[in-house]
């Protein structure tokens, strides 16, 4: 509630959609949970976090990375879901097995879109997921998606398939949709020529492209891309609509991204305002 100081009285304020990340904190605010956050605000929702671990993070790769405990996780989703609720989750580095089976089990019963981002490695090729984690992410993870959102790599590690041309994307996306999710966006990022991504439930495919930026700082467009989407569910969008709209944000964000220390830099969540 805000005061109108005219003497009128108060002015009703509209809540923003809530929308909850789940994931690891990037100390060099360009992935995880700082990044998911930055997308949400930009795309007019309300951020909230459950952090899973803490990341020593910068432009050049991750340094270190401490779990936090199961007991904390289960804390912080719970004060947020019970009291302030929301109205998408996403899912970001959950790096152990433990982690995952704990996740997923908060989310089963949730009433709320969730899209899951199953993150294996970072940017610079540093292994966020245990190798023991990823049958978890198969049989508990992905069968409680709304959306599942793995770039190639995931797909290889998670499936086995192993895609090297936009042809190969349909198996790709059928092998994810085997483990659960309702749908799966297979994103084509590493592929040459445009930037193709693949949605589909199975019954309908939607190809989504967009041209591909020379700019090597795309540190975070992962998460960002996922956050995207859900923020475009909690404003009640369709997944096809909510999945395009969040393409085009991340297209943008990537084309903007700009160099920070001597690595890597971040796409650039704010780029609609500069």
């Amino acid at each position: 509630m805000t005061t109108d100081t005219s003497g009128a009285g108060p002015v009703p304020t509209a809540v923003p959609p809530r929308v909850l990340t789940v994931a690891g904190s990037d100390s060099g605010g360009g992935a995880g949970i700082q990044a998911d956050l930055k997308a949400m605000l930009a795309l007019g929702t309300h951020g909230m976090s459950v952090l899973t671990a803490v990341t020593a993070q910068n432009s050049l790769g991750v340094q270190g990375a401490w779990e936090l405990p199961l007991e904390a996780i289960r804390a912080q989703f719970r004060s947020v879901v019970d009291d302030i609720g929301v109205q998408a989750v996403k899912t970001g580095m959950l790096a152990s097995p433990a982690i995952v089976e704990t996740v997923a089990s908060l989310l089963t019963d949730l009433n709320a879109p969730v899209i899951v981002d199953p993150v294996g490695v970072s940017k610079h090729g540093d292994a966020l997921l245990a190798a023991d984690a990823l049958d978890a992410v198969r049989t508990k993870l992905l069968p409680v998606a709304t959306v599942a959102t793995p770039n190639l790599d995931e797909v290889a590690q998670l499936t086995g398939v192993r895609v090297t041309a936009e042809a190969d994307m349909p198996r790709a996306a059928a092998a994810i949709l085997e483990f659960g999710p309702r749908w799966a966006l297979v994103k084509g990022g590493h592929l040459r020529g445009d930037a193709v991504d693949l949605l589909t439930d199975g019954a309908e495919e939607h190809w989504l492209r967009s041209p591909r930026h020379d700019n090597r700082h795309t540190h975070g467009t992962g998460c960002t891309l996922a956050s995207a989407i859900a923020a475009h569910l909690a404003h009640g969008m369709p997944v096809p609509e909510a999945v395009a709209a969040a393409k085009e944000y991340v297209t943008g964000a990537i084309e903007a991204g700009f160099p920070l220390g001597a690595g890597i830099g971040p796409v650039d969540h704010a780029w609609r305002w500069r």
